[in-house]
């Protein structure tokens, strides 16, 4: 590999060198000057509040007047100790998993079916990813109605001669969780299909032709090419699915306010309910900062042991 240009029959690549170097301060300036409005936001709109709810935890406090009571880690004390916190805690779990294991094999097998030429599939596509457009509001106010009793669905499952498959959707202990986990795939599966298919677009398909003239099937062509390849995108994938299940608020908080009987509370409706529905401020600052920390933890270990294989062999970034 070259290291230079001849200019005036001389070798010009230490020159070069220097002059980068030399110019290397003001890249680093104008890097600053372009990321300095980005990490104000972050400081003032993520870290700040962070800090303020850290702080507030440590104190017994309604929202209203001075802190004045101080109770160190009691907030937390009691937070770990209620049976709704590390019940709501299951609850985000359970999500993860069944984000892992339910939504993982549907958003792959659906995107690798769209990946083919199929009749039909723009509308699919459209059909597929429009929910994911839709504010969680919209959703869950729509799904709402869909399943209250004798909504949409019932009213669907009678006229099919499938009655007896109506449930309270809604309100019985054992389904809630389960239903808000459907209703979260419908909003959330088209966002994991358009994530696959930029990744299948960068599968080459020399190997798959390759595999192809092997021998391979084109079963044995996914399982053993098309997936491995497809691995960072996979990573990431689940990386965004299981934050996003240990923040869920909006869809449950909608529909079912995490009832009943605390069936579907997350930590997130945890949170909200004692800090803004019971005015306990500084225990609600508690269960958010432990719900940051659980969030935090998870992402640093996810960053730690799983995705940093996609990061082995890859230079460090440099500027300019």
């Amino acid at each position: 590999m070259p290291t230079g240009t001849m200019t005036d029959g001389g070798l010009s690549g230490t020159s070069g060198t220097g002059a980068r170097l030399r110019r290397r301060p003001g890249r680093r300036m104008q890097v600053a000057a372009l990321l300095a409005p980005a990490m104000l936001l972050y400081l003032v709109f993520v870290l700040v509040p962070v800090g303020l709810a850290a702080w507030y935890s440590l104190f017994k406090w309604n929202g209203i007047g001075p802190l004045e009571e101080f109770v160190g880690l009691g907030n937390y004390r009691r937070a770990l100790g209620d049976d709704v916190f590390r019940g709501a805690v299951l609850h985000n779990a359970i999500f993860v998993v069944l984000s892992l294991v339910v939504q993982f094999p549907l958003t792959l097998g659906l995107a690798l079916l769209l990946d083919r030429r199929i009749p039909g599939r723009p509308v699919l596509r459209l059909v597929l990813f429009t929910p994911y457009v839709l504010s969680e509001v919209i959703t869950a106010i729509a799904w709402l109605l869909i399943l209250q009793p004798d909504g949409l669905l019932d009213a669907a499952l009678d006229a099919l001669g499938l009655g007896g498959l109506i449930r309270l959707w809604l309100a019985d202990q054992d389904l809630v969780l389960y239903t808000l986990f459907g209703v979260a795939t419908w909003k959330y599966l088209g966002f994991g299909i358009i994530l696959f298919l930029a990744g299948l677009r960068n599968v080459p398909e020399e190997v798959k032709e390759a595999a192809t003239l092997d021998g391979a099937s084109a079963g044995q062509i996914v399982r053993h090419v098309t997936v491995p390849l497809l691995g960072p995108t996979i990573r990431i994938w689940a990386f965004l699915s299981v934050i996003g299940s240990l923040q869920l608020f909006d869809l449950v908080w909608i529909m079912t306010e995490g009832g009943p009987s605390n069936a579907s509370t997350t930590m997130a409706t945890y949170l909200i309910d004692h800090g803004f529905q019971r005015y306990e401020f500084g225990f609600g600052s508690a269960a958010a900062t432990l719900l940051f920390l659980i969030s935090f933890v998870v992402a640093l270990a996810y960053q730690r042991w799983v995705l940093r294989r996609d990061l082995i062999g890859v230079p460090a970034g440099r500027v300019g």
